[in-house]
């Protein structure tokens, strides 16, 4: 009798319980539970769309009034505006920060006569371009992107694949190309205050022309320009690839030796040859910075010439065309030794969220800033968070 009075009593606390809890889940509110006394009150999950920049960098070159790369400057010679708003510089280097360098080659047959001087360059990239602690990685585009090596510190590697270019087809997809290429970079670690990081640059070898892309060149800067990299661009010659292959430019074309011929399809004018030669309707140079804003603003809009003197201007960057006197050797040399003469500065934005376009303004404060040069990346542009 004792051992089932303890068993009932057993079962009845049990019950007890049971029914206490369910009475505490029928009052139980259906909305967030109330914090207690003196504890902080949680907060909603942040947007995950909201446009937020962590860090700017820009590349900029100084030149004195001859035109010598000036190397004395310090962090404090230098200010940095952001929308007029002045900036803390994070980050400052003069040619130190490893490259993080993708190489773009043009492999359409219409540039096959210069082939074999293009595939000589390889030891200039390693030597000259990427430094002792660079790295490297090489695309070749023409009707089709294609990734022929990817980022490697191996000079060798990297020769060698400049070395086996192949001729591919006559399209020339530059701006696919170019999207691919900073999409790469996007992995290579950026310089903060805490720890040293590597400079992003896209070297092209192609002419200025896009022939069956579907990126447009504003979509491709826009995204250059929020990823930080820079891109130089070495201009090839279509003309001069036709007197190389000892052919003679055809008879009635009215082009002047160092033009490019238009891409298949599209009728030469004294429009389409002003544009890509530089001419605002024949008078004079075009203002490529004030183009290279409004091409990022309208991403959807095409141009027709100065691919690669927009996309530098964009960046901060720079293109030397092959078309006179400076042979393709020359050009990437001059780039190598510009990419480990300039500085690099970066800052993280005080209003890192506002949507639209940030112009960025770099200045020298010092006795002699007006006789200096200066070349920098106008800004970049943020779009409004989806939704």
């Amino acid at each position: 009798m004792k051992i089932r009075h303890e068993g009932c009593r057993a079962l009845w606390v049990v019950f007890t319980a049971l029914t206490a809890a369910a009475t505490l889940l029928a009052q139980a509110p259906t909305g967030p539970l109330p914090p207690r006394p003196g504890a902080p009150v949680q907060q909603p999950p942040k947007n995950e769309n909201k446009v937020q920049v962590t860090l700017v960098t820009t590349p900029v070159t100084v030149r004195d009034s001859r035109g010598a790369m000036v190397h004395d400057l310090e962090a404090k010679n230098f200010q940095v505006t952001d929308n007029g708003i002045p900036q803390k510089i994070s980050h400052f280097d003069l040619g130190g920060d490893p490259i993080s360098l993708v190489i773009l080659v043009q492999t359409s047959s219409r540039i096959e006569p210069l082939m074999p001087q293009i595939r000589k360059t390889g030891i200039l990239f390693t030597h000259t371009v990427m430094g002792p602690t660079g790295e490297a990685a090489v695309v070749g585009f023409n009707d089709s992107v294609d990734k022929l090596l990817d980022f490697t510190s191996n000079a060798d590697k990297i020769e060698d694949s400049i070395a086996s270019l192949s001729v591919g087809t006559s399209g020339s997809r530059l701006y696919d190309a170019m999207a691919a290429g900073v999409e790469m970079l996007l992995d290579r670690p950026q310089a903060t205050r805490e720890k040293p990081g590597r400079r992003r640059v896209l070297l092209i070898l192609s002419e200025a022309v896009d022939d069956g892309s579907q990126k447009t060149l504003g979509e491709v800067l826009r995204q250059a320009q929020l990823a930080n990299v820079a891109i130089y661009g070495v201009g090839l010659s279509t003309t001069r690839a036709q007197l190389q292959a000892s052919q003679k430019p055809p008879r009635g074309t009215g082009l002047p030796v160092g033009t490019v011929p238009p891409p298949p399809g599209v009728p030469n004018t004294p429009t389409l040859q002003d544009n890509r030669l530089g001419v605002a309707g024949g008078g004079g140079p075009i203002d490529l910075m004030a183009a290279a804003v409004w091409i990022v603003q309208h991403i959807q809009s095409q141009v027709r010439g100065n691919s690669l003197d927009l996309a530098a201007t964009a960046t901060g960057g720079a293109s030397l065309s092959t078309f006179k006197d400076r042979s393709i050797e020359k050009a990437i040399d001059e780039i190598g030794g510009e990419l480990h003469s300039q500085y690099t500065l970066s800052y993280t934005p005080t209003h890192a969220s506002a949507t639209g376009y940030h112009e960025i303004k770099v200045s020298v404060i010092r006795k002699d800033a007006k006789n200096l040069k200066i070349r920098a990346r106008p800004g970049y542009y943020l779009t409004p968070p989806e939704g």
